[in-house]
């Protein structure tokens, strides 16, 4: 197993590594980049005939001959284009902005934000209890309730409860995810029918003045709705594949033999069937943890007014601020790939039987 895990280990830079020229080979045909951002911001505002002080620097602009006369009606000065693409490293080829870039990373220097006047690690940092939130406890949820939900599933085949459950958790499943948080806030925060819940926010603005039962309940008295609304669509799928990887192993012969043997329903289901059956359920965690932390937060964050990695991820593509952008995509896809690593340890763990050494990968 130790000469498998060093194997993978070994992919993953290269790997990582391919991820951030695909990436960044096709920012470089998108339109709008942030030299083009920044001088949109300044005509728009109209305010470069004195002086200027964008993205964090001290660059002051002066009006071309001497003049104090509005420069936005003429166009940008040529010197102060320039000015703004060395700033942003424009003024260098991509392969050696892109080779600057790696360097930086692999030293854990990925740079500040081109309109923030924040480094990435601090901003990310910042965002990062609004997804730990929502990825953690959505996902402990959603296994939590659907594993045991699968099981019972399974046993009771074909029955009343199996029939009325598929058909709750399909309707959860359909029900988008934004539409079911706007019923939330209807319902429970005081849109039309009863005030149960906050509307916005992670805490309460008397957060730091409570004690430290009171930071509990107030913390998990704000992220009830956003949890539920980003947890409902992951019900479906991990019950429906938690009860039929349990009906294809209680049809093997093994189960059969272990019945005749005269074991208790309960040790065949938990002491034999459970550990197969579960293989496949584990196999699609790091890609619900991964998905539910970084992805799929954003539509729920804006809706609850809560400021995580899935705003700050948008926000940084449409302002094309290229730092945020690629330094989140390193660290989430380095991420990525070591949970994967974890995934197949976890596929030792559960079944021993199973040797990664074997393969030729």
């Amino acid at each position: 197993m130790g000469t498998y895990i060093l194997r993978r280990l070994a992919l993953v830079i290269p790997t990582l590594i391919g991820i951030m020229i695909i990436n960044f080979t096709l920012v470089q045909f998108v339109p709008g980049g942030p030299v083009e951002q920044m001088i949109a911001r300044i005509e728009g505002q109209g305010d470069v005939f004195g002086g200027f002080a964008g993205a964090g620097s001290d660059m002051r602009i002066e009006a071309a001959g001497g003049s104090d006369a509005y420069l936005g009606s003429r166009g940008l000065p040529p010197e102060f284009i320039a000015e703004l693409e060395r700033q942003f490293g424009f003024d260098r080829p991509p392969l050696e902005r892109f080779l600057k870039m790696m360097w930086d990373y692999m030293r854990l220097d990925f740079g500040q934000s081109y309109f923030r006047s924040i480094s990435v690690i601090d901003l990310v940092l910042e965002k990062m209890p609004v997804s730990i939130s929502l990825g953690l406890w959505s996902t402990l949820i959603a296994y939590m309730v659907s594993i045991p939900l699968g099981i019972r599933k399974a046993v009771r085949d074909g029955s009343r409860f199996d029939t009325w459950t598929s058909g709750a958790i399909i309707a959860g499943y359909a029900i988008p995810g934004f539409l079911f948080a706007i019923l939330l806030l209807v319902l429970f925060a005081g849109g039309s029918y009863w005030r149960i819940f906050p509307l916005r926010g992670l805490t309460s603005d008397n957060w730091h003045d409570l004690t430290l039962v009171g930071k509990v309940l107030d913390y998990l008295w704000h992220i009830t709705l956003p949890v539920l609304a980003t947890t409902i669509s992951s019900f479906a799928t991990l019950t429906l594949l938690t009860k039929n990887s349990f009906l294809d192993e209680v049809k093997k012969q093994y189960v059969m033999t272990a019945r005749a043997k005269g074991l208790a329903e309960r040790r065949v289901l938990y002491g034999h069937v459970f550990r197969n059956a579960m293989l496949i359920v584990i196999a699609g965690f790091p890609a619900v943890f991964v998905g539910v932390f970084f992805g799929s937060s954003l539509i729920i964050e804006t809706i609850f007014s809560l400021d995580g990695l899935g705003r700050l991820g948008f926000e940084a593509a449409v302002a094309r601020d290229y730092p945020v952008i690629f330094g989140t995509l390193f660290v989430l896809g380095l991420i990525g790939l070591v949970v994967g690593i974890l995934s197949d340890l976890m596929y030792v763990w559960i079944d021993p039987r199973i040797d990664f050494e074997t393969r030729n990968t």
